[in-house]
């Protein structure tokens, strides 16, 4: 890591920082985070990528299966990206799920971003649906704070459904009123057991603005009988966890939505993790077809409170 000691989020937008560092004798393609062409596509600005990308040894090497391009792209980094192929960098090199920077960048705010060649095929009329969708889902939930918050986004039930599945009983509006305006002055164990549910477009969703439970185990198990849903917990230590289950059978657990594309994702996951990334909460709508027009479902006030049993929800 010599000559990257002391580097900060705000240095790699610092140009005469890193250029200084680099003059000094700190290796262009290495340091204790990982590839600094990278990291400066993704953060960092144009004119440091430019300064990087003409003293790599490789502007397309890859890092976790991806290049500097492939992260400016994602992070919506446009000046970035014309920067590393203005220096040499292939748009249309395939990448995670087959995807190209180039061919990703035409489901993104700058879909003219790179000249089209005619070989390259575009995006098929599914992708262009997928798309859409997710550019209306993520405008009409908009911009909340979520952090703290556990959901359960269930395909194809209502909330009158899910209270059934959920053998939960709604509370009254006295005190729903009490309750919410200071959640955190209940016992820990009581609050847990009083949830939010709201009937939405494709299904439904069971909140709690406080607590993890409904995207525990035992709730989504209940809820997911004959259809399938997508569980979140916004856990505020350690960032958000999701899980899929479907037919009462876990099939995914601790997920990262709204963060980035694996190496072994499908097509169809990187785009989803593309149109809805630093935007989990939509990514687990997303999964389970559900269509909110608003964050409403999400922080309440919800359709209807209701007091969960008294169960263990780790156990399913």
């Amino acid at each position: 890591m010599t000559g990257w000691a002391g580097v900060t989020w705000e240095s790699w937008r610092d140009h005469g920082d890193i250029r200084a560092r680099l003059n000094a004798g700190a290796d262009p393609d290495a340091w204790g985070g990982g590839r600094p062409l990278h990291r400066a596509a993704e953060i960092g600005s144009p004119e440091v990528v430019a300064e990087l990308a003409g003293r790599v040894s490789n502007v397309d090497a890859l890092e976790y299966g991806t290049t500097a391009l492939w992260g400016a792209v994602m992070e919506d980094q446009p000046d970035n990206a014309r920067a590393l192929v203005a220096a040499g960098a292939d748009p249309w090199r395939p990448q995670l799920g087959g995807w190209s920077p180039g061919r990703l960048a035409l489901a993104g705010p700058v879909p003219d971003l790179f000249p089209v060649p005619d070989q390259e095929p575009g995006l098929t009329a599914a992708e262009q649906a997928t798309i859409q969708r997710g550019r209306q889902l993520v405008e009409a939930l908009g911009r909340f704070h979520y952090e703290g918050t556990g959901l359960a986004c269930i395909a194809d039930i209502d909330a009158a459904e899910a209270i059934r599945r959920l053998d939960a009983t709604p509370v009254d509006e006295e005190f729903v009123a009490d309750f919410l305006d200071d959640p955190y002055e209940y016992d820990m164990d009581e609050s847990l057991l009083i949830a939010g549910v709201t009937t939405v477009p494709g299904g439904c969703i069971v909140t709690q603005p406080w607590g993890y439970t409904p995207s525990t185990p035992g709730a989504m198990t209940r809820l997911t009988t004959g259809t399938f849903g997508y569980g979140l917990y916004a856990n505020p230590k350690s960032g958000n966890q999701g899980s899929i289950v479907r037919n009462s059978t876990v099939e995914g657990w601790d997920l990262h939505p709204g963060g980035g594309p694996l190496p072994d994702d499908t097509p169809e996951e990187v785009l989803a993790s593309y149109l809805y990334r630093h935007h989990a909460v939509a990514y687990a709508c997303a999964f389970a077809g559900l269509r909110p027009t608003s964050a409403r479902a999400v922080t309440g006030p919800a359709d209807t409170w209701v007091r969960l049993p008294d169960l263990d929800y780790w156990e399913h």
